[in-house]
């Protein structure tokens, strides 16, 4: 029955979102969930399958992807209703997902283990190689500039200003990519962060080498 729940929950994920050019695309999601999976293993807290699930469909009601933060609600709310689940699980599911965003570092109590976890597996998707790829796939869509050196980093900032604040790739490093690290939940994923945070600092240092043209 579980399983039979996971794969429907794939098909539609990989429908929403299977191509979507912000890296929010189905193997960012099967990356969280893979993610989140290993750190419910290496820790040995969680439901597996509550994991598994809020990880398939934590970007599904994302603002960011949909018209509205209604609409998103709306989306995930239909979804369950394809499917055979109990309301505590749909509940807690919902749950995960509305807690674990970042939006400009908003700091929301996780009521769960396993909120815990899957927060920490997105994050670790967004901090590293793959996070520098995703950051810079993001701001070209979003129509940001690579870089401005005129512009100041955002210290402070609400969900308003963070999502539409001007702003631009390499600052995302600084107003939200490099504090990650110090966020998460789990040492298994703290772990796992270490060298991500070393890749990120070591790009950055040779961004400005070849911004300054100092690379020789």
């Amino acid at each position: 029955m579980k399983n039979q729940l996971i794969e429907k929950t794939e098909e539609y994920v990989r429908n929403e979102l299977g191509e979507d050019a912000t890296g929010h695309d189905w193997f960012h999601v099967d990356r969280v969930r893979r993610h989140a999976l290993y750190i419910c293993r290496e820790e040995r807290i969680g439901d597996p399958f509550i994991v598994e699930m809020a990880a398939l469909l934590h970007d599904i009601p994302d603002e960011k992807l949909n018209e509205s933060a209604e609409q998103g609600r709306e989306k995930l709310d239909s979804f369950f209703k394809t499917i055979t689940l109990p309301d505590v699980a749909k509940n807690h599911i919902t749950q995960i997902i509305e807690s674990i965003s970042y939006k400009g570092g908003r700091k929301i109590a996780l009521e769960s283990v396993e909120a815990k976890i899957v927060q920490d597996a997105d994050r670790l998707d967004a901090i590293g190689a793959i996070g520098i790829a995703r950051a810079f796939a993001y701001g070209g869509k979003k129509g940001q500039l690579i870089y401005d050196p005129n512009i100041k980093v955002r210290e402070e900032m609400n969900m308003e200003e963070y999502r539409k604040g001007k702003s631009t790739s390499i600052h995302h490093f600084y107003e939200k990519l490099l504090k990650l690290k110090e966020l998460l939940n789990t040492e298994a994923a703290k772990k796992m962060a270490e060298s991500r945070q070393r890749m990120m600092l070591d790009f950055l240092e040779q961004f400005y080498q070849e911004w300054d043209g100092q690379e020789s």
